[in-house]
């Protein structure tokens, strides 16, 4: 095994690194979604909840494994949780730590391309006089054309090679060459972009440019709390899966990033400053940005009504271009540019986060140099990718985003905290977590940990696997109830037998 041969350079470099592993999509485009289709202030309370007894702890226990590992050389998942476990069995449930960031990475870094395609249109013009139906169909072209490997979707590719370049050449130049850097000077561009939208999007006024409403109604129905929602189960799925994606919890990227710290640094603080960095990006400025600017503009029926057509997607890539156009050309282009390109940094950050654990995997294991390994792992992106390109609209970024983004995320969160908490005695974790802290971390948080972290992590994953049809819970009965067909048993079962599953049925198995 070798030795450790990277390190972070400075411990803001490290924290602003692991804030840019979280700080991505989930939080500008998922997390407003969120808020809007689970009632606003009724969806924030769960949130927090869930925030302060699913990920905070996961962020304890992640971070903990991660320099565990990085005492005895390991930076990857699977041979991480083998050293701590003790048994083989935990290597290959490690494994889910690689495999979801390969597939993630494939598809994210698609997304990634879409901003970056996005923030040339806005320098060049594209969207200036267009309607807003004009708009959304030029997003819908942008996929129409990849139907088939014999339709070759030219800018698609050009954008997303791009984007696979740029992570190649960070990854490339090590953590604090590469990834540090970024990560120094990305999110304080980011949080200043998003600063902006955020004041421009609260200060629309009714009548001005053709609004509707005032920008600020958006923020009063995200933060007028509904105490009824408590009741309903499906807030509180809601919010737990939101913490899983802003977080980026199950992965393996926080383990990685981990396994390179000094063996005395002060993980307790580093990782608070990490998860309360990554709450102020996506509640104050992600929830500011969407939402404000698409109520002043649309008002807030409208924009609930888009949020169950097109979700975050088709509001940011479909709406928002049309939007900023209202101010203006010049002041238009400019908010396209720092929005789409407020979106590219915080997926780049996030990509090259997942990158890192395959990168390590190969370096600890097969002896392969960082450039030779980042070169590796951006080949084995692009071709994991080009499905997404070639058959989007056939659903392989739906199945993708699925078994690699929630099923899959879902299981190693619960396994690596079983591993924590049950597996291997709470104390003496808990003393490796608290080893060099500089602050006192409240005690409540060990038993958290030992006795409801562990709990709801498996009702979480037991909820995804018998999920309800139509998410109704009011059919839970001891006789049994028919699962939704976007549930793992309804996806095992075939259950999903929607026009992309049937296309790929008869295309494959014809």
């Amino acid at each position: 095994m070798n030795v450790k041969r990277d390190g972070w350079g400075s411990r803001i470099g490290l924290v602003l690194a692991m804030a840019g592993n979280a700080v991505g999509f989930g939080n500008f485009l998922r997390f407003p979604i969120q808020a809007i289709s689970n009632g606003g202030g009724a969806f924030i309370i769960p949130y927090l909840i869930c925030f302060l007894l699913l990920g905070i702890p996961l962020l304890f226990v992640e971070w903990t494994i991660g320099r565990y590992g990085g005492k005895y050389g390991h930076h990857a998942a699977p041979f991480i949780m083998e050293k701590m476990g003790k048994k083989a069995l935990w290597r290959y449930i490690g494994v889910f730590g690689l495999f979801s960031n390969l597939v993630i990475a494939s598809y994210y870094c698609y997304i990634e391309s879409w901003t970056l395609s996005y923030v040339y249109h806005s320098i060049v013009g594209t969207f200036q006089n267009l309607s807003q139906q004009e708009i959304a169909s030029f997003f819908n072209e942008y996929h129409d054309n990849s139907s088939s490997f014999s339709s070759i979707p030219y800018e698609n590719l050009v954008f997303f090679v791009i984007c696979l370049i740029i992570n190649v050449i960070i990854i490339s130049k090590g953590l604090k060459g590469g990834i540090e850097k970024v990560a120094i000077w990305g999110i304080p561009l980011l949080i200043f972009l998003g600063i902006v939208l955020a004041i421009k999007g609260v200060t629309i006024r009714e009548g001005d440019y053709g609004a509707v409403a005032n920008g600020i109604e958006g923020l009063n129905f995200l933060w007028t709390p509904q105490y009824t929602s408590l009741l309903d189960p499906k807030v509180w799925f809601a919010a737990a899966g939101q913490i899983f994606f802003t977080l980026s919890v199950g992965l393996g990227c926080i383990q990685a990033y981990a396994s390179y710290v000094r063996q005395n640094e002060d993980i307790a603080l580093n990782s608070l400053a990490t998860g309360f960095l990554n709450e102020f990006v996506e509640i104050v400025l992600g929830g500011t940005i969407l939402i404000s600017i698409s109520v002043g503009f649309f008002g807030l029926d409208a924009v609930k009504s888009m949020v169950q057509e097109g979700g975050g997607f088709g509001i940011a890539f479909q709406s928002l271009p049309f939007l900023f156009q209202k101010w203006g050309p010049l002041v238009g282009a400019l908010m396209g540019i720092s929005f789409f390109g407020l979106l590219f940094i915080a997926g780049v950050t996030s990509s090259i986060a997942m990158c890192t654990p395959i990168v390590s995997f190969l370096q600890d294991n097969f002896d392969v140099k960082k450039r030779k390994a980042a070169i590796t792992c951006g080949v084995s992106v692009l071709l994991c990718g080009l499905p997404t390109i070639f058959f989007f609209k056939e659903g392989v970024f739906d199945e993708y985003d699925y078994w690699a983004g929630t099923a899959s995320l879902f299981f190693f969160a619960m396994m690596e905290t079983i591993l924590f908490s049950w597996v291997v005695p709470i104390r003496k974790n808990w003393k490796e977590f608290t080893r060099g802290a500089d602050i006192r971390v409240p005690i409540i948080f060990k038993y958290i940990l030992l006795y409801i972290t562990p709990v709801l992590l498996i009702i979480i994953f037991l909820t995804a696997f018998f999920k309800p049809a139509n998410d109704d819970w009011s059919t839970i009965s001891w006789k049994g109830w028919e699962v939704d067909k976007s549930s793992i048993l309804g996806k095992i079962q075939g259950k999903d037998a929607t026009a992309n599953f049937e296309w790929f049925a008869d295309t494959l198995y014809a």
